[in-house]
């Protein structure tokens, strides 16, 4: 049976959830909300008092509301070493997470954020662009090796178990529009090898630890010469690593992957050190990303990511299986 994850509120519902949590802020952040996006959350445009905000309308049962305040309280800490990321507002109580309350009892959270400007690069740009992504990523990892955590912190766990068992957080990858029946068994191939490998590697902290999750080009800005950050939603405890599969994902299987796993390798180690170990399991956090978006796209069948990603998805997926388990070659590219 398929995992439904996609939040199945209409549009003008999520508005007048938007138009709810809005109302407790102060008088100059009331204006005019428009969607943005819908995806594992729905993301609003406020446009008040002559500037830009973002509202984070969460979709339900996916992060607990300790588990929003932490990725804020990380976010905190980031600013303090001068990485530009969102911060979130405090609305009339000094709340800066919103609990609002269905007419069926369910419960969903809503954070205000202020506008991050910037350009968002795409993958038709300059490889060098992945530099960028790496050096930034890097950064991050550092603040988070020597980060103390405060009392109660909590996230999401990225791990074998939670990215592609038929209980991950995103669904059953068996449920991938597409993907034939006949090609499950090569998929679980190599879910069996990733995950003899992953527990061979283990889960030292110089290895894994909190980590964005999703810093893929989608989220990453640049402002005048300056790295920005933004949608920390995903980010948990997980290999450090798992951020280089995380910034080709969905795109694995273009030309041009390979290039770009080379850039974001390149410009994290003018930051910091890749050890040969982690350099060696690149392959198996690359399949293992890709099998975990066969998830992600199962149970998202219905958004414009998923969509978009054509008739011939699947396939590319189950190519790229084959790559890692026949060969030594990285399982991406066309």
């Amino acid at each position: 049976m398929m995992t439904s994850q996609y939040d199945d509120l209409t549009n003008a519902a999520l508005l007048a959830l938007a138009h709810r949590a809005l109302s407790r802020y102060p008088a100059a952040l009331q204006g005019k909300l428009s969607l943005l996006c819908r995806s594992e959350n729905a993301t609003f445009l406020l446009e008040a008092a002559g500037k830009r905000y973002a509202l984070r309308l969460h979709r339900g049962n996916y992060h607990q509301r300790a588990d929003i305040l932490s990725e804020l309280r990380w976010l905190d800490a980031l600013r303090e070493t001068g990485i530009v990321v969102p911060q979130a507002l405090a609305d009339r109580e000094g709340q800066t997470v919103q609990d609002l309350r269905l007419a069926d009892g369910s419960l969903r959270h809503a954070v205000l954020f202020d506008w991050i400007e910037g350009e968002m690069p795409d993958t038709d740009v300059d490889p060098r662009a992945f530099q960028d992504l790496g050096q930034i990523t890097a950064r991050l990892h550092q603040h988070s090796k020597s980060w103390q955590k405060p009392a109660g912190f909590q996230r999401i766990i990225w791990d074998h178990q939670t990215m592609v068992s038929p209980q991950s957080h995103w669904g059953d990858w068996r449920d991938a529009p597409g993907l034939r029946r006949d090609d499950r068994g090569v998929v679980e191939q190599a879910i069996t090898r990733a995950g003899e490998e992953l527990a061979r590697f283990g889960k030292d902290p110089s290895r894994y630890g909190l980590i964005h999750a999703d810093l893929r080009l989608t989220n990453l800005l640049r402002h005048k010469g300056e790295t920005r950050v933004i949608d920390f939603d995903d980010c948990g405890m997980g290999w450090y690593l798992h951020d280089l599969a995380a910034a080709i994902s969905f795109v694995e299987h273009h030309p041009r992957a390979a290039q770009w796993v080379d850039n974001w390798i390149k410009g994290y180690e003018q930051v910091a050190h890749i050890s040969d170990a982690e350099l060696a399991l690149v392959p198996t956090l690359l399949i293992q990303r890709r099998i975990q978006l066969l998830a992600w796209v199962g149970s998202h069948a219905q958004t414009a990511m998923a969509l978009s990603l054509g008739p011939l998805w699947a396939d590319h997926s189950v190519r790229l299986c084959h790559r890692y388990l026949e060969t030594s070659e990285l399982p991406v590219g066309a």
